[in-house]
């Protein structure tokens, strides 16, 4: 019996919540809810106790969720780091945009990096190009070139 139903949303742990919900909201994410959550369900959860965390839910304009979450209480200032795509667990979030160029300097304009330019992939379907936000997280840029094609870039 399959148990999946859907994905709910993607965690991402950031340093500041303010910056970076304007980077994700200059991608065109939109702020679903903000709240500062503690007690002892937060705590059960993420298996930290006595924790306090800042949590904004962004929806993109297919319906996806990311939920953006700030430790205000036992914040990990071991970074930022830039996150390498060969790191083990949680690589990348990919996102399909209208135009790589422009998403490109949005990424750079509120404080990301680009890892590589865009670039056209063998079959000329897609223009990829990796990217990271301001705390660092590998964010995947994909525009199709090609109607045609049904399948993903990578």
């Amino acid at each position: 019996m399959i148990m999946l139903i859907g994905v709910r949303h993607t965690g991402l742990v950031v340093a500041n919540l303010g910056s970076s919900v304007k980077f994700f909201e200059a991608l065109g994410f939109k702020v679903v809810s903000r709240e500062v959550e503690s007690g002892l369900v937060v705590s059960t959860i993420v298996g930290i106790a006595d924790v306090r965390i800042c949590i904004a839910k962004l929806r993109a304009p297919d319906g996806s969720m990311i939920e953006l979450l700030q430790y205000l209480s036992h914040p990990d200032l071991s970074g930022p780091f830039s996150q390498s795509s060969n790191r083990l667990g949680c690589s990348h979030i990919a996102l399909s945009v209208r135009s790589i160029e422009d998403t490109c300097k949005v990424i750079l304009k509120f404080g990301g990096s680009l890892v590589n330019p865009p670039i056209e992939t063998a079959d000329g379907s897609f223009r990829v190009a990796y990217c990271h936000s301001p705390d660092g997280l590998l964010i995947e840029v994909v525009q199709q070139m090609r109607a045609e094609h049904n399948g993903e870039a990578d």
